[in-house]
């Protein structure tokens, strides 16, 4: 089975290179204070900054979705946020913007003002009528929400939690070609193994989720499981961790890398790529 999607205008999957999705928060609320712009001259030198560095697409969010944060703002302010921010990025950019939010009414407006895919981290299950816009856009990411979460292994959860997405997604009339799904690396507070033993679990099984039969996005970039097992408490402090994160991600069949890091990550995505591309295979060539 050939895993494929398309995001607005983007091929992603088997066959195709591993894509880097950078992430430009206009939320000071945000876990990661390196990864904000605020005003709308420093949210175009960002955008230009990592589309000169490679970045396929752009994901703009206006409201912290850390799990372990209180970063919940008002649905009229993420809107005021998410537009303006979308519309600077618009003016200097030509790669695809993802709009990163749960919320309907943000969504449409973020479509409206030049978004062209939807990152919804609770895989339309926040607001009944996502799915609606979702159907509207070039694109969708769909992350696995503990929303539901059970005490199944790790990635057999997951797998539970993505399949509810898919079934939203299929209901909703959203085509499959369209959709990315996310395991949801660091949101994962309530499991019934700790939130970092899960993290690293999922990532070494992340090819048991290839019978989804859709392209994964992971984003590993400077979460907190890397501060755990590196005892860097700063975000600041976790790009290597990071890095090395990625590269395991995307040998293990990520086919898009969500970072805040986009030259960084670009080289790891490249590295990573061309030695799983040998597959074991040099080796015979050595001997």
């Amino acid at each position: 089975m050939k895993l494929y999607a398309n995001l607005a205008g983007i091929d992603v999957g088997d066959g195709f290179p591993v894509r880097v999705m950078g992430v430009l928060n206009v939320s000071p609320e945000s876990f990661y204070h390196g990864s904000v712009a605020i005003g709308r001259r420093a949210v175009q030198k960002q955008a230009v900054r990592m589309a000169e560095e490679g970045a396929d697409i752009l994901d703009v969010g206006a409201m912290s979705t850390a799990p372990y944060l209180q970063g919940t703002i008002s649905e009229r302010e993420e809107e005021q946020r998410l537009t303006a921010a979308i519309a600077a990025v618009r003016g200097v950019v030509d790669i695809p913007i993802s709009a990163d939010t749960q919320r309907s009414r943000v969504a449409a407006a973020a479509l409206a003002a030049g978004a062209t895919i939807i990152n919804d981290v609770s895989g339309l299950g926040a607001d009944a009528e996502m799915a609606a816009v979702v159907r509207q856009a070039q694109g969708v990411v769909l992350m696995a929400s503990e929303r539901g979460a059970s005490a199944q292994r790790p990635t057999r959860m997951i797998m539970a939690l993505l399949r509810e997405c898919l079934r939203r997604a299929r209901q909703a009339r959203i085509p499959r070609r369209r959709i990315v799904l996310d395991p949801g690396i660091g949101f994962f507070r309530r499991a019934a193994v700790p939130w970092y033993e899960l993290d690293c679990s999922v990532l070494h099984e992340l090819g048991r989720l290839r019978p989804l039969g859709q392209p994964l996005l992971v984003g590993v970039s400077r979460k907190s499981f890397i501060g755990k097992l590196t005892q860097r408490t700063k975000a600041e402090e976790r790009l290597a961790g990071s890095l090395g994160a990625t590269a395991i991600a995307v040998y293990n069949g990520a086919a898009i890398v969500r970072t805040h890091d986009v030259a960084g990550t670009v080289d790891a995505v490249r590295v990573a790529e061309a030695i799983k591309g040998h597959g074991g295979h040099g080796g015979d060539r050595l001997r």
